[in-house]
């Protein structure tokens, strides 16, 4: 499909600058400037490699006034939107490249994609993580296909031992970086999106450090459409995108002290490609905190039943902020791109989401040591139908009067207004019972 408008000429602008020499030695080769034909010569070519994921209306529309269709790319194999950009530069590389293999260090989604797509192409693939990747995460990768090399205590190590290796061995060192290939086959969300829902208002994705979904797709949206608004949202904690396109080159200097929560979109702008794109066809780039990610998450899972990792639920929290007031009404499409989330950090964000919400709240008081004073606070609990989650009781080091008990509980209950009622009602019955702020 070609539809022939001014964006090819907008395409071509959003890169005339860029260097076709790069510093890096991976994919230098591939560094060509991305049209709306490389998009569509991707999807033909990885069509049978990758899912057609859906792109649904979401029950979250009515929550939030915006008709919501939500593109499921988490239901990847991998569970990531990488795969498309790997997939497509995988089959992309030169036959005597393919037999000899590749490598790349990194413990992210890319690596993952990675290795799977290699092992399915029969090319030798080497992954190298550091000694603090999650054994989760390196189990993943041997099941997919590749050889897993532990070395090193952080991720520069690694790098560092695979760049070795690929020149002692003839191996191609992967990074992730914004190759017009790469970027070709991440823009086919971009295609699909425009197929899936017609009418079109506005489509949200994740920026941050590695912004090629967004670049990539927001070239296959405004060749297709120049007024569909292209949004990006990234974390407010490392504006990485917006100090970069406000310099005007990427940014070097932005460091992430959660990288395990944020994950791939914590990293370092990696390519002026990327930037140039962004900069020419992105429409608006957004920041949310930490706590609205959080909440994203449980709305995914609550409403959606979609298990995702910050990366994937960062374009559904510039909803849940507020941040886009002007999408009341439109049609929206986000993309959930990721849902690689360790259960243990899983089991963490959930809780901390109910807390933020107010869903989950612990108060204490001192009550006289009898049994029926506990089922009296248990009645009233009841009453008000809140969920007890845990009840403690601490004699030893209670300084009121003796035979009496301090009592800590914890509560689910169902929103904010039905914790004031919860609160109230305590304190009309125990006035000395105090709150635990979150």
């Amino acid at each position: 499909m070609k539809i022939v408008s001014r964006n090819e000429e907008l395409l071509g602008d959003a890169l005339s600058l860029v260097p076709q020499s790069s510093k890096r030695t991976s994919l230098s080769s591939h560094n060509k400037l991305i049209r709306f034909e490389d998009i569509s010569a991707a999807a033909f070519k990885i069509q049978s490699g990758v899912q057609k994921t859906p792109c649904m209306y979401s029950r979250l529309s009515k929550l939030y006034g915006v008709d919501i269709y939500l593109k499921k790319e988490f239901l990847q194999y991998t569970g990531s939107v990488k795969e498309r950009g790997v997939l497509y530069l995988l089959t992309s590389l030169p036959q005597d490249q393919q037999r000899k293999g590749v490598i790349v260090a990194s413990d992210g989604n890319f690596s993952m994609a990675v290795a799977y797509h290699a092992s399915e192409l029969r090319i030798p693939v080497f992954v190298i993580m550091s000694t603090s990747t999650s054994p989760a995460r390196v189990k993943m990768c041997r099941e997919y296909g590749a050889m897993v090399i532990s070395y090193g205590t952080t991720a520069k190590d690694s790098q560092v031992h695979a760049r070795r290796l690929a020149q002692e061995n003839g191996y191609l060192y992967l990074e992730e970086e914004d190759s017009a290939v790469y970027l070709s086959g991440l823009g086919t969300v971009g295609l699909e999106m425009y197929e899936q829902v017609p009418k079109l208002d506005a489509v949200i994705f994740p920026a941050g450090g590695h912004c090629g979904l967004l670049a990539g797709s927001a070239a296959a949206l405004k060749h297709l459409n120049p007024r569909i608004s292209v949004i990006g949202v990234e974390s407010e904690s490392f504006p990485v995108l917006q100090q970069s396109l406000k310099a005007g080159h990427p940014a070097e200097d932005q460091a992430c002290n959660n990288h395990h929560f944020y994950g791939d979109v914590s990293g370092l702008c990696f390519g002026s490609n990327s930037l140039q794109l962004t900069g020419k066809l992105v429409d608006k780039v957004v920041s949310v905190r930490e706590e609205d990610v959080l909440i994203s998450m449980l709305r995914l899972l609550e409403y959606e039943r979609a298990t995702v990792d910050a990366e994937g639920a960062i374009g559904l929290a510039a909803l849940v902020a507020g941040k886009l007031p002007e999408l009341k009404g439109k049609r929206v499409a986000i993309a959930i791109c990721s849902g690689n989330v360790d259960l243990h950090l899983l089991q963490q964000c959930i809780a901390r989401a109910l807390t933020l919400e107010s869903r989950v709240c612990r108060f204490s008081l001192v009550i006289s040591d009898c049994p029926a004073d506990i089922s009296k606070l248990l009645e009233v609990l009841a009453r008000e139908e809140a969920r007890v989650l845990d009840i403690r009781q601490e004699r030893t080091y209670v300084t009121s009067e003796l035979f009496t008990v301090e009592v800590t509980c914890t509560v689910e209950t169902r929103d904010k207004i039905h914790t004031a009622q919860l609160r109230n009602a305590l304190l009309e019955r125990y006035p000395t019972a105090t709150w635990t702020e979150r």
